[in-house]
Order: structure tokens, then C-alpha cells, then sequence
């Protein structure tokens, strides 16, 4: 049995050929395969034919299948590969190449539940294979599973802590999951083995860029270009960091870098096209678009570029005719249909873009930003139901997507349909049980629900896994306070939160109500006037202000402050209407 086993794995081109001479009926020598992909619908063999009902020794059986199924593999029938397969792990169910194969057929038809049964029957026979173990962690990621393929592949580290093709795929893991101090501690390991491992300064650049941390980002960037500085995606990104940070200069000199290594990039391009307007070189930049314009008409596909610039510079007319000029002549470009979409989003007219987003295809790569863009139009059309089943529909085609969940969530919030709004949520926590945003819109819901504890519970949550998220250190932080509790930890957390984001309206208003409930009026005004400015269009802020000229005997302020509440449409139409009747009467 062993030598026959041999063979599976020792298939070649030859045993194809003793295959089809001995037992396919097909006609004509075996002089070689690059003429088996044009064997007729009629003259192939299904598993049903041929010599699948011939008796004989089970493991010659095996063989002949399974040289059947890597014939069907060759023609890139993978469904036929998998039953000739089937057949042979009948006769010969121990073989662990053959399990394997099965595991590779049923991957390449997508069908992951099927890979996973075979993959996790192979590993029960064999818990410390890391091939096999390798195997089932890859079907886990593929199937979206993130929690289970991180389990699979950290056993296969505790196996083997040096194997760096696991600890990557680990950090690419983490990174799409926003772990990201756990990635750069991978990330961290592999550098130290390898300390011109490009790939790792790359990962590590696209991390500190996530978190803002440009010059971190900068740093692992021009570590990544030292050991290799033709690196295209690292150019690029470096020239975002610099977009990002404002670093027009610096940016306008990666993208022509760039650009002069690979011409061809035509989102480099329309980038560095965006930084020269933003250095005020209108002419360069117009340059850059005539030469677009020369060597394209309108209506090529070449032209996207100048749609979108056009639309991120506010110029929507031209935009929209560009863009509408392509899908015109090219209507299943669902690419260039997205961003005439946005255009006409962007420009206030709803109805032509609900028009173009419902036209992407289901299988394009835009299919999901589209549902989602349609909802936020719908929710603004106060069409709650709708949004939520396009929503419904994205999600079923990208689980783990936590966008969807959130959008699915507030909308049954504005419908006041709490339960539902959680059950949304906790199905979002199960493609990522992690996601700070998700555990922050959790504790929301719990605060309207007037559950403050669960609230609570919620955003310290949050900052278990990220501590310093400023909304969560506010959220807890404005609780106590309007609850008249714990004041000087209310008044630590608001101030916590402060540093993190120093011109959040929201935070300076929460810290004048802590200064409100301590009885520090003047400190109150103080920071409850500067949030006025910075957001005057929020009720809650317009009330508090009026709350504490009231307590400071500035009645006519006071009065102004509530009316202003009133005109904005505060949440309590009556509880203000009160406030101003008592003013008034002070007044009098």
C-alpha cells in the first residue's frame, strides 16, 4: 500500500498518459497533454463510466480514480476531479494524500464547509501535522472564520515559532481585524529573525499609517525602500502618509517617483494630479489632465481619472459628464458607475444616484459600498425598511463587513427597535468580537434603553482593548455626570479623552457639565461657550449653556440659549418649553 501511496504524490504528465492509454477509450497516442484541454463534451469520461464498476484489488481502484481525477483537474473540471476523487477515498479512506487532494478540489469550487470536514478529518488523525493543521487554518480564513484560522495558525506557532509564512498571514489577520498591537508584535518577531524582511517594515508602515502615527509610518516606510526602493505599493503608500500629514512636497515627490518607475499607475496619477492642486500648481496640474486628454476621447475608459478629479474637487458638472460619457459606451463598467453615483450623491440629486448604485452588479467589487451608500440615502428619506434590507442583502455577500452592522443597527435605533438593533449587533460581534465600534454602538443602545450600567459595562469594554478611545473615556465620563455621580472620575475620563482629541466639541461640552455638577460655574461657561462655537447646531450644547446662565442669574442669555434648543429640534420639546415658561416668569 505504501508504494501505491508513493505514487499519488509522484503523479506526472507520464501517468496522465498511462492513464489514458490503458483506461479511457478516447483513441488516438499519447504524444502529450497540452491537447487536453480541447477533449470533446462527448468524448470524456464521467465517474459513472469507465472503471468505476469494475471489481478488483481496491487499492488499483484508488489509483485508477485517482489518476481520472487529476485528469479532470488538468482540464479544469474540478467537480469531476472531486467525485473520481470521492471514488478513490472509497477504496482507499486512510490515504492521506488523497484526503488532501479532496481538500484542494472542494477549495477550488469555493466549497469551504465541505474543505473543513475533510481538513479536520485529516488533523483527528494526525493533531500534530502542521501540513495538515496549515490546511485547515487557510479553509478558516478563506471561509471568513477569523477566530478560528487565528486559533489554528498560533497552535502551528506554538509547533514551530519560527515558521514566518504563518506569523505573516497572523499579521495580515490582525491588521484586517484592527488588532493592530497584536500584529506589530508579529510583525515585531519576524524583524528580529529577519531584519530585511521588506514585507514586515511595509506591514508595520500600513499599521502606524492606520493609527496616524505618520512619522512611526514614515520611518518603517523608508525601511522598506532601503532594502528594495522600486517597491511600488510602499511608494505609494508613502505618498498617501505625506498626503495624509500635509506634506504636500514630499508627496508630490514620491508620486513622480513613482510614476517614473510604473507610468502605468493611473491612481498614482490622478494622486499626484490632487497634490498639485493642493500646492496651489493649477497649471501642472492641468498639464497633467490635458496630456489625459490627449491621448484618450471622450468616453474612453482612460478618462475615469478625470471624472474623479473633477469630483473630488467639487466640479461636479464636468465630473458627471466624463463619467457619464463612459458608462454610456461601457455599461457594465460598474467601476465607473460607482463614481458617477457619487457624483450625483454629492450634487443633491437622490434619484439618479439610487439610478446608477442599483445597476452595479452584485458581482463587482463596488456591489457593497453601493448597498450602503443606498441606505444612508434612504435613511434620509426616513426609508428605515428599505435601507435595512439592501443592507441585509451587502451582508450576505461580505459577513465581515462591521459597516453594515452599524448602519443596520442605527437604523432600528431612529425606529426605536432597541432589541432588534442588539440582536444586529451581536451578529456583527460574531465576524469580530473585538470591534470597538460595534461594543461602542452596544453600549449606545443600552443608554437609550435607560440600562446606563450595561452602558457603562460596554465602553469599558471598549477600553479594555483600546484604552484610549476618546468617545468611550466621554460617553462614561458624561454618564456620571448626568447622573451626579463619581464626579472627580467623570471629570479624570473627560479630560482623558480631551487630550486624545482636543477640539471635539462634544468632549469640551462634557466637561463643562462636570463642571456644571461640581457647582464650578465660571469653569462651566467657559468650556460650555467654546463648544458652542465649535458645534452650534447641537441642541444638547445650546440647553446646557442655557443651564448655567440660568444657575449664574443670566436670564436673557439663558432664554436664548433654551430657544435656540427648541429651533434645533432638542429630543425634549416639553422639558425645554418648561425651561423657557421659567425663565420667562424670572423675567417678569
Amino acid at each position: 500500500m505504501g508504494s501505491i501511496k508513493r505514487h499519488y504524490k509522484n503523479e506526472s504528465k507520464l501517468f496522465y498518459c498511462i492513464g489514458l492509454l490503458f483506461f479511457l477509450s478516447i483513441g488516438g497516442a499519447c504524444t502529450g497533454f497540452e491537447s487536453l484541454s480541447k477533449i470533446p463534451e462527448s468524448r470524456r469520461v464521467s465517474p459513472a463510466q469507465g472503471m468505476l464498476g469494475i471489481e478488483g484489488d481496491k487499492l488499483q481502484a484508488a489509483y485508477t480514480n485517482f489518476l481520472m481525477a487529476s485528469l479532470n483537474d488538468e482540464y479544469g473540471d474540478f467537480k469531476q476531479a472531486r467525485d473520481y476523487l470521492l471514488k478513490a477515498l472509497e477504496n482507499d479512506p486512510d490515504s492521506f494524500y488523497l484526503n488532501q487532494k479532496m481538500v484542494i478540489y472542494l477549495k477550488k469550487m469555493k466549497d469551504y464547509e465541505g474543505a473543513l470536514e475533510y481538513a479536520q478529518r485529516g488533523l483527528k488523525t494526525d493533531p500534530n501535522n502542521i501540513e495538515k493543521r496549515l490546511q485547515l487554518a487557510d479553509i478558516y480564513s478563506l471561509s471568513g472564520d477569523d477566530k478560528s484560522a487565528i486559533s489554528e495558525y498560533q497552535k502551528i506557532l506554538d509547533m514551530d515559532p519560527s515558521n514566518s509564512r504563518v506569523r505573516l498571514i497572523l499579521t495580515t489577520i490582525f491588521i484586517k481585524k484592527s488588532q493592530f498591537t497584536a500584529a506589530l508584535g508579529h510583525l515585531d518577531t519576524l524583524l528580529q529573525e529577519d531584519p530585511n524582511l521588506m514585507i514586515a517594515y511595509y506591514y508595520r508602515g500600513r499599521i502606524h499609517l492606520e493609527l496616524r502615527n505618520y512619522r512611526a509610518a514614515e520611518k518603517a516606510y523608508q525601511d522598506a525602500l532601503r532594502i528594495n526602493p522600486r517597491m511600488e505599493h510602499t511608494l505609494f503608500d508613502l505618498g498617501v502618509l505625506y498626503q495624509m500629514s500635509k506634506d504636500y512636497e514630499k508627496a508630490m515627490v514620491t508620486y513622480e517617483k513613482l510614476l517614473g518607475y510604473y507610468p502605468a499607475n493611473s491612481v498614482a496619477r490622478e494622486r499626484l494630479i490632487n497634490v498639485y492642486y493642493e500646492l496651489g500648481r493649477e497649471d501642472q496640474a492641468k498639464q497633467k489632465m490635458e496630456e489625459l486628454k490627449a491621448h484618450s476621447k471622450p468616453g474612453d475608459r482612460d478618462r475615469q481619472i478625470l471624472g474623479r478629479i473633477y469630483l473630488r474637487h467639487g466640479k461636479l458638472d464636468e465630473s458627471i459628464e466624463e463619467l457619464n460619457l463612459i458608462v454610456s459606451a461601457w455599461p457594465s463598467d460598474h467601476e465607473t458607475r460607482y463614481f458617477l453615483a457619487l457624483a450625483y450623491e454629492e450634487k443633491g440629486e437622490p434619484e439618479k444616484a439610487l439610478d446608477h448604485f442599483r445597476m452595479i452588479d452584485k458581482g463587482s467589487r463596488y456591489f457593497v459600498s453601493a448597498q450602503l451608500h443606498m441606505a444612508y440615502i434612504l435613511d434620509n428619506q426616513e426609508k428605515y425598511d428599505e435601507a435595512f434590507n439592501l443592507l441585509q442583502v451587502a451582508i450576505q455577500k461580505e459577513k465581515g463587513k462591521i459597516e453594515l452592522y452599524l448602519m443596520q443597527a442605527t437604523l432600528l435605533e431612529k425606529k426605536k427597535e432597541f432589541g432588534r438593533a442588539i440582536e444586529v449587533i451581536e451578529e456583527g460581534l460574531k465576524q469580530d468580537d473585538r470591534s470597538v465600534e460595534l461594543i461602542f454602538r452596544l453600549g449606545v443602545v443600552f443608554d437609550k434603553m435607560g440600562q446606563k450600567e450595561k452602558s457603562i459595562e460596554q465602553m469599558r469594554s471598549v477600553l479594555e482593548i483600546d484604552p484610549k478611545h476618546a468617545d468611550a473615556l466621554n460617553y462614561i465620563g458624561y454618564t456620571y455626570a448626568e447622573q451626579g455621580i463619581r464626579l472627580n472620575e467623570a471629570m479624570e475620563l473627560v479630560q482623558s479623552a480631551l487630550k486624545i482629541k482636543p477640539e471635539s466639541g462634544y468632549i469640551i461640552d462634557s466637561l463643562g457639565w462636570v463642571y456644571y455638577k461640581k457647582g464650578l460655574y465660571d469653569e462651566a461657561i467657559q468650556s460650555l461657550e467654546k463648544a458652542f462655537t465649535l458645534i452650534p447646531d447641537d441642541p444638547t450644547v445650546s440647553e446646557h449653556l442655557g443651564d448655567v446662565y440660568f444657575k449664574t442669574k443670566k436670564y436673557k442669555k439663558s432664554l436664548e440659549m433654551y430657544q435656540k434648543a427648541l429651533s434645533l429640534n432638542h429630543p425634549n420639546e416639553e422639558m425645554i418649553k418648561e425651561k423657557i415658561e421659567k425663565v420667562k416668569a424670572v423675567l417678569e
